[in-house]
């Protein structure tokens, strides 16, 4: 069916030119299957579609529940595909999304740890392995094992690099550069770049590098390749990184909800709280746009509000 072979082709373009990731290519993937969907069930295979009929299917998928992220992003797909026709000559006529507006997506502010909820989550359920800082110089650190540390490890890489999960499951051990404390990796759009990590870090990581030499020369393949391991001696996955975030939040009784996603939110909110510049902080996250960034600095501005609210004596006076 040529309408087959023209989103096979779509999906390739997305994956080996525009360089999405396999989660927004398997969400574009569904959201094109959305609209044939649509096509199929309002009669209009086979025909130009006119610009109500366009509309009709924003109707359509929230008829079937879908939010307006979820829509905007079906329209970006379907904005897409036929674009690409019209380039590949296999779709002639005007494009009827062209004139459909996007949906407006309600604000909210992205969670994130207070400095001291982040150490808490961090060295609470660890806090006596290597590079924690937390047990006393004069004692004896107690042996961990691969595991330990590699679940510790996990922890202050999301926090130090701000990475994003999917990121740090796929680092290698030749994207360490463990002189200069920094790796590299590769994120939305196959764009690379550099993030950095301290001492806490740097710790955990060599005594995580030394404990899974044994691991790797047993195992082979991915054990000596990615940084990241499961416990089949496989490369860890994102859901392995969450399900690891998770029990370290029991473990710490933090009050709140975090996810991996969460300690990235909290690594851009406490350089901008320390006066970084938000160009660099744009940057270290791998932002494409700056506007991405700048939502950080109203966490700032709500922080600073709710100080005033506590501390200021007209702050809550009544009229």
């Amino acid at each position: 069916m040529r309408r087959t072979r023209v989103l096979e082709s779509y999906l390739k373009y997305l994956k080996h030119v525009r360089h999405f990731s396999p989660a927004t290519l398997a969400a574009y993937g569904r959201d094109l299957e959305l609209y044939h969907g649509y096509l199929r069930e309002a009669g209009l295979e086979g025909r130009e579609l006119t610009a109500s009929e366009a509309r009709g299917f924003v109707g359509w998928l929230s008829g079937r529940g879908l939010g307006s992220r979820s829509i905007n992003r079906a329209l970006s797909a379907v904005r897409g595909l036929f674009r690409f026709t019209r380039v590949q000559g296999g779709q002639a006529g005007s494009d009827p999304f062209r004139e459909v507006r996007s949906l407006k997506v309600p604000s909210h502010l992205p969670s994130f740890l207070l400095e001291q909820e982040a150490a808490s989550l961090i060295d609470g359920p660890a806090a006596a392995l290597p590079g924690s800082g937390c047990a006393a110089a004069s004692m004896p650190e107690p042996a961990a094992s691969f595991w330990e540390l590699r679940d510790r490890l996990i922890l202050e890489l999301l926090y130090a690099t701000g990475c994003r999960v999917s990121e740090l499951a796929a680092v290698n051990l030749t994207d360490l550069d463990l002189g200069a404390r920094s790796i590299r990796v590769r994120g939305k759009g196959g764009r690379e770049r550099v993030v950095f990590y301290g001492a806490p870090a740097a710790g955990v990581l060599k005594e995580c590098l030394l404990s899974r030499r044994a691991l790797a020369l047993e195992r082979g393949g991915e054990a000596g390749k990615a940084l990241l391991l499961n416990r089949r001696g496989r490369r860890i996955t994102v859901r392995g990184i969450q399900g690891i975030v998770e029990k370290a939040l029991r473990a710490s009784g933090l009050p709140k909800p975090a996810s991996p996603h969460t300690f990235r939110h909290s690594f851009a909110t406490h350089l901008l709280n320390r006066g970084r510049d938000i160009r660099k902080v744009q940057e270290l996250l791998g932002h494409a746009n700056l506007s991405s960034t700048q939502v950080y600095t109203h966490l700032d501005i709500e922080r600073l509000a709710e100080e005033y609210r506590l501390a200021h004596p007209h702050a809550r006076r009544q009229n």
